[in-house]
């Protein structure tokens, strides 16, 4: 085992930090508040309100539309209920406090599917039209894959024969999926052809990319299974969007998503058996589920762990003063994970800081907070970090509720 050295200052580990890329004009990114795609900022049509936490699924199709359409936009962020309180002045103008709503021309419109309508009616459609006969036939089909995923993750078995009910049925519709993808003469569902003939996601894979993202995650987790062994034309698609910076910039991790989703859907029930306990052991321990999770892998292997220092330095301060241990006493801890992520060498952190190195590890949130291979870099290095310390666990996440995710702590970080 190599020896252990000793943890960098904050001035010798802001020197590995790679530079935040350019976020108006650059990659698709949960942070900034305006994207402009090289156009002038006078262009700006569509203001899109959504989630602090970049995880709302509704929200994602919106993003993930203007995007691809390269739409200038300006976004503004409001809190998830489940996070904190809802903001008055968002209220005030979507009394629901439903998201997703954008205003497009100074009009409010909200409804996820009726906003993306009138942003093709507006700017032309990403492939079909979402009103082509073709089109409705594939929104139906994802309603029908969202109904079978949520009886078989959020109810309740009984037997295992209700289980597995539930488990074929929900198969037998993803199959559906899969056996339409394998007809298609690209990765997609629904193909846009840009000017370089090159083709992308139309709008159907947007409307499939929010849910079937979150049951990949889910089912790995509560369920055991992976789908992208299951089904290999949805592991192509998969394999294809994870290429695009597009959908990388709005992608979650198996962990935000498994430990996100209960408060939203009112429960997760587990089925027990071997892989079950394994994929959620690895999810949880932070390593991950390696390529059933994402098939990216950037050129230069190190990117991921300095990506990932630049977002902690930037909310350090704050990072410090909400855990349990306490900003004086967190402050040894963190940076020996840090100098382990980007040494690669241990670093023994004080002496029982393990329950507060593992709450950090439990509270890393994709993509708010950095992309999905940088959180996995952190993630690893908070957990080895804090077995060298011993096996004290920070307070357990709650499934009603994610108020330990409140974005209130942030705003002025």
């Amino acid at each position: 085992m190599q020896e252990a050295i000793d943890a960098l200052t904050w001035d010798e580990l802001s020197k590995f930090a790679t530079p935040e890329s350019e976020l108006i004009n650059g990659p698709n990114n949960s942070y900034s508040l305006e994207r402009l795609f090289g156009e002038k900022e006078s262009s700006i049509r569509v203001i899109l309100y959504r989630d602090h936490h970049a995880w709302c699924p509704y929200c994602q199709k919106i993003w993930l539309w203007l995007e691809w359409k390269k739409i200038p936009y300006k976004v503004k962020k409001v809190t998830m209920r489940c996070y904190g309180e809802k903001e008055n002045w968002y209220l005030k103008k979507v009394p629901s406090g439903f998201f997703p709503a954008i205003e497009l021309d100074n009009k409010l419109i909200t409804e996820s599917d009726e906003i993306l309508i009138r942003l093709e009616n507006t700017f032309g459609p990403l492939g079909l039209s979402l009103e082509h006969p073709e089109i409705i036939e594939l929104r139906k089909l994802e309603r029908k894959l969202f109904r079978a995923w949520c009886i078989w993750l959020c109810t309740r078995s009984l037997t295992k024969g209700q289980s597995n009910r539930k488990k074929e049925q929900f198969c037998l519709i993803a199959n559906e999926m899969d056996e339409r993808l394998s007809k298609t003469n690209s990765p997609w569902i629904d193909p846009s052809i840009c000017n370089s003939k090159a083709s992308f996601p139309g709008s159907a894979d947007v409307i499939f990319i929010p849910y079937v993202e979150r049951m990949n995650a889910s089912l790995a987790y509560y369920k055991g299974i992976e789908i992208r062994k299951e089904f290999p034309n949805i592991d192509r698609w998969f394999r294809a969007l994870e290429m695009l910076q597009e959908y990388r910039g709005t992608q979650g991790d198996f962990h935000t998503h498994s430990h996100d989703l209960p408060p939203q859907m009112g429960g997760c029930w587990q089925d027990h058996n071997l892989n079950q306990i394994k994929f959620s052991n690895q999810i949880n321990n932070g390593e991950g589920m390696g390529e059933n999770e994402t098939t990216f892998l950037p050129f230069n292997n190190q990117q991921p762990a300095t990506i990932a220092l630049a977002r902690v330095l930037k909310h350090k301060n704050i990072i410090k003063e909400i855990n349990p241990l306490g900003a004086r006493q967190f402050d040894q801890p963190l940076r020996a994970a840090l100098s382990f992520m980007i040494l690669n060498k241990p670093c023994k952190p004080t002496q029982g800081s393990s329950k507060g190195l593992r709450y950090l590890r439990d509270r890393v949130s994709v993509p708010r907070d950095m992309p999905l291979l940088s959180a996995r870099k952190f993630r690893t290095a908070l957990e080895k970090t804090a077995s060298m310390d011993g096996t004290g666990q920070g307070p357990e996440l709650s499934t009603k509720n994610r108020l330990d995710q409140n974005p209130l702590f942030f705003k002025s970080s």
